[in-house]
């Protein structure tokens, strides 16, 4: 296959969403390929306010990567999951969470420091009304012009795909959870 007629974009917005398992993995994932690359990067968690593999890993190499590495966790919990949904946070709790992780990415992807903005998880929080489309919409159209941005997330809303360059959906095939086994450890979390 011959390049020499395709272009180059200084930056792109990445949709990781989709029923399936591995929405967060991939999005860590291209962190790492970042990072590889000497980028600059925000990981902003949306609802995981838990502790998962993946902060624990960020927390051990952020001393590696320094300022080069932004990590924000503002999640207060699952929202609307029935007994999954966390125990003791209101509504509006969820929603002022939910207000100030969007305002911190907004922060970064319209900063012009960070070459990549993760917004893990932002697809649900809009998904249940916790961010709006708008303001979904508004973060794709003010980041920085050299700032890719990686959403992920169940329901990224149709309506906004024309405003991304690249659309993953991860579909499940099968999952234990459906015959009411719990996250493994290492795994699904």
């Amino acid at each position: 296959m011959v390049f020499e007629d395709y272009k180059t974009k200084k930056s792109v917005v990445v949709v990781y969403t989709g029923e399936g398992k591995g929405k967060t993995s991939a999005s860590v994932g291209l962190m790492a390929r970042a990072l590889g690359n000497g980028w600059k990067v925000a990981f902003i968690q949306f609802i995981k306010h838990w502790n998962v593999g993946e902060h624990d890993f960020i927390d051990q190499i952020q001393p590696l990567y320094k300022s080069k590495l932004l990590f924000y966790k503002g999640g207060k919990g699952f929202y609307k999951a029935g007994s999954l949904s966390a125990k003791d946070v209101t509504p509006a709790q969820h929603k002022k969470a939910a207000q100030d992780t969007y305002n911190k990415a907004l922060q970064a992807a319209t900063s012009g420091k960070f070459d990549l903005v993760i917004c893990d998880e932002i697809n649900n929080a809009v998904n249940h009304k916790l961010v709006t489309k708008k303001q979904l919409a508004e973060l794709t159209k003010k980041r920085s012009p050299k700032t890719s941005l990686c959403l992920t997330g169940r329901d990224f809303p149709k309506d906004l795909l024309p405003k991304v360059d690249i659309a993953t959906n991860m579909t499940k095939i099968k999952h234990h959870f459906d015959k009411k086994y719990l996250a493994n450890k290492g795994i699904d979390y």
